[in-house]
């Protein structure tokens, strides 16, 4: 099982919608082959350019209650009207396989991998400012002015659980965001303590 795994290595990443999590992994995976990307599955429509198997497994809500019954997945949620889900076979196969897994998922989904799972590397990526989040949702051109507001709603929420991850990283310059994360991942007497960060994360929530 997951917990007896001592090979690859469990990463888990959260962050708000627009911090830039998307981008921090993608860089970690295509530059580490050793690192490989979950497939989540999810009920929900498939973006433009999006592949099944490939980005995620698409699903309908009755195959994902259905897997969700005979618990197949590690970790799912609810987010945004959609369910999500991280498949054990897909981990336990690649982590026996010495390939380190990176989950990008929500606070809820970490909450519940956390509970059963105790040997993983938490990151969570924090935008320097409520402002400069709003900005990169409208520039990413994605969602409309309601979904928006709705993700902001939610980014203060998710905020909150910040400290409960292993790492808290300010993505206010991407390169510094990435040396930070990869230095997190392969040095394990890794330590970083700015105080800056503790002031950043009271501004969001304040």
């Amino acid at each position: 099982m997951l917990n007896d795994l001592k090979r690859g290595e469990l990463i888990i990443f959260a962050a708000p919608s627009g911090a830039g999590k998307s981008s921090l992994i993608k860089e970690i995976v295509s530059n580490n082959e050793k690192i490989e990307l979950s497939v989540s599955a999810t009920t929900r429509i498939p973006r433009e350019g999006e592949t099944h198997g490939k980005d995620y497994f698409f699903i309908s809500d009755k195959e994902f209650n259905d897997l969700k019954e005979k618990e197949a997945f590690i970790e799912s949620a609810n987010v945004h009207g959609h369910q999500y889900g991280t498949l054990k076979t897909f981990v336990e196969e690649k982590l026996e396989n010495n390939i380190s897994v990176v989950l990008d998922i929500d606070v809820q989904g970490f909450s519940q991998i956390s509970e059963s799972i105790k040997d993983i590397i938490s990151i969570f990526i924090i935008p320097p400012s409520l402002d400069e989040l709003k900005k990169r949702l409208v520039l990413r051109g994605l969602d409309t002015e309601e979904v928006i507001n709705k993700r902001l709603i939610n980014a203060k929420k998710e905020l909150k659980h910040a400290e409960s991850f292993d790492h808290i990283v300010l993505n206010d310059d991407f390169n510094r965001a990435f040396n930070q994360i990869t230095s997190i991942i392969f040095d394990k007497n890794y330590e970083y303590n700015d105080t800056n960060i503790k002031n950043i994360l009271e501004d969001l929530l304040d």
